[in-house]
């Protein structure tokens, strides 16, 4: 079964509002559209307007899998990251808002260097995008929310152009916190990212000089994402039984299965795309 507007939008009626959408999102919206961690209405209209164009139109994303995310209830989506800049979590946070009914907020947890910018650190928290700290990760998921996980980190953001399949190591903070409070890992394989913004180096040196984890560099120079089509494939939830505070080789070997969920997703997707010739 396939859950309405999963495909890419087909399902979503195009004439349907932002606005609509949002008022049907099951946020605990005070008389002012702020919620309790100070997620405002009016930020995310102007956000999911913005990202509307470029999941229909701009990337033409096509969404499979997506009645695997409950609508409601604790949950965590946890896939891998690619592309230099954060295209993938923006199209996966649209992705739920757009293709999902209701519509739900994926909240991620923002790198560190976001939160030193002022501008950048007031829109991601109104937009529900929050410091990557336990203790917020924890709340949110015993309050039912759905909660965005990319393990690779900035690590994966940063792969070069030859290596946007790849894989690099995972972070096992998301599985101690899944088996904290017993929350399902909805695995997600993201494809088009490393196409969308081809990096062929990265700049350590002037990112750090400008607060950043790196500045990636493209052939056109600037990493300006290209009009290209992404896929999103969300998998089976994955549960796992624990408290959290098992041995690290019990955690790594949660990891690792995984790991090798998105993996199998990424490369079963990969020579499908396109009948295998990526743009």
């Amino acid at each position: 079964m396939v859950a309405p507007g999963c495909g890419g939008g087909e399902g979503v009626k195009r004439e349907e509002s932002v606005r609509e959408r949002l008022e049907r999102m099951e946020l605990p919206f005070n008389a002012y559209g702020v919620d309790p961690y100070g997620v405002s209405k009016s930020h995310l209209r102007v956000f999911f307007e913005v990202m509307a164009f470029f999941y229909r139109n701009y990337f033409r994303v096509r969404c499979h899998g997506i009645e695997h995310i409950p609508a409601r209830g604790r949950a965590m989506v946890v896939g891998n990251h690619s592309g230099g800049v954060a295209v993938d979590g923006a199209m996966v946070i649209t992705s739920a808002f757009l293709e999902m009914e209701p519509p739900r907020l994926a909240q991620g947890m923002a790198e560190k260097f976001i939160n030193a910018m002022p501008v950048a650190s007031t829109w991601a928290s109104r937009c529900g995008q929050f410091p990557g700290l336990p203790e917020h990760a924890i709340r949110l998921l015993e309050e039912d929310r759905l909660l965005m996980i990319f393990p690779e980190g900035a690590r994966g953001t940063a792969k070069l152009y030859p290596q946007r399949y790849d894989l690099v190591e995972f972070g096992t903070g998301f599985m101690r916190l899944a088996l904290k409070t017993r929350t399902p890992i909805i695995p997600f394989g993201f494809l088009g990212g490393g196409a969308a913004i081809p990096t062929i180096a990265n700049l350590y040196g002037l990112g750090r000089a400008l607060g950043m984890p790196y500045v990636p560099v493209t052939p056109y120079v600037l990493p300006v994402p290209l009009p290209v089509p992404l896929e999103i494939h969300y998998g089976e939830p994955m549960h796992f039984e624990g408290t959290g505070n098992e041995e690290d080789s019990v955690i790594l070997g949660y990891v690792e299965q995984v790991k090798q969920r998105i993996a199998g997703i990424v490369e079963k997707r990969r020579h499908e795309r396109w009948k295998g010739v990526e743009p």
